[in-house]
């Protein structure tokens, strides 16, 4: 019977591959256009954008096959971050959306790859507040035109704001790629590889990922200040971490890595390090 089902899923998810093989990619001036849309809210032109790129999806579900979720499941939980990308990326910004969207995409599987084996494992109250938690954000997110904080969070629900701390440790992280530095700063990681004086790549180069250009970017920091970005915006990890958990890590104190975390952002902010990335724009 288990074997019947099993038969069936592969069937029905090689059926949608074989559908999805049918949508071409876009040229650079068309993407941009149906983005143009997305952002005012036209639904045919999500539709479009998102068929264009279910293939790459896909692809980068392809890399975390036989870890415990089915390949149809990690490609569905990657066409809502592929979904989430599209509602969110800026076409002001120098790089190609599937560029952004990868880190939307990778960020849905793993924390789908890394909730299924926890949440097996948390009270029903814990799971509960993951899940209302997650409401609120996206609520709040759409209100407040930015990621709230965790004390927003935690007076909205009306919980303690360790509880609300606590089920992004569990859950999904709270930092993403493009959230703000700070409540002072509305900088984003993103924001320090734009060029705005970067000329379009043509259709034939796909180039780079922008996870080659945030690579070299950490790269040009001290190994402890590098470590620290990427487990606070979670790169290369399955989820971002909160302050606590890396000083926790470190035996340090949570004000000493949030020190370490704004000098190190302040060193990506110099120029010398922005103008050695647009050779990658520039080719």
């Amino acid at each position: 019977m288990e074997s019947s089902f099993q038969s069936e899923n592969e069937n029905s998810f090689n059926i949608y591959l074989k559908d999805i093989s049918k949508f071409k990619p876009l040229k650079r001036e068309e993407e941009h256009d149906l983005i143009i849309h997305v952002k005012k809210g036209d639904k045919a032109a999500m539709k479009k954008l998102i068929e264009a790129n279910l293939r790459f999806v896909v692809s980068v579900a392809s890399n975390y096959r036989n870890q415990g979720m089915p390949l149809a499941d990690l490609v569905n939980e990657g066409n809502i971050g592929l979904i989430r990308s599209a509602k969110r990326f800026d076409e002001t910004k120098n790089f190609k959306f599937i560029s952004y969207a990868v880190w939307w995409i990778r960020q849905a599987i793993l924390q789908a790859m890394s909730e299924q084996s926890r949440i097996m494992k948390l009270p029903l109250n814990r799971v509960s507040t993951i899940h209302n938690v997650g409401k609120v954000v996206s609520k709040l997110e759409q209100k407040l035109k930015r990621f709230p904080t965790c004390d927003e969070i935690a007076k909205h629900l009306k919980i303690d704001e360790g509880d609300v701390r606590e089920a992004f440790a569990i859950g999904s992280g709270h930092s993403s790629l493009d959230s703000p530095f700070s409540n002072e700063d509305d900088g984003s990681l993103l924001d320090l590889i734009e060029n705005e004086q970067a000329p379009s790549p043509d259709d034939k180069i796909d180039g780079y990922f922008l996870g080659n250009e945030i690579e070299d970017l950490l790269n040009t920091l001290k190994r402890r200040e590098a470590e620290v970005l990427r487990l606070y915006y979670g790169i290369d990890c399955e989820r971002s971490h909160t302050l606590e958990e890396i000083a926790a890590k470190y035996n340090l104190t949570r004000e000493r890595i949030r020190q370490i975390k704004e000098r190190a952002i302040k060193r990506l902010k110099h120029p010398s390090r922005n103008t050695s990335l647009r050779k990658f724009h520039q080719g």
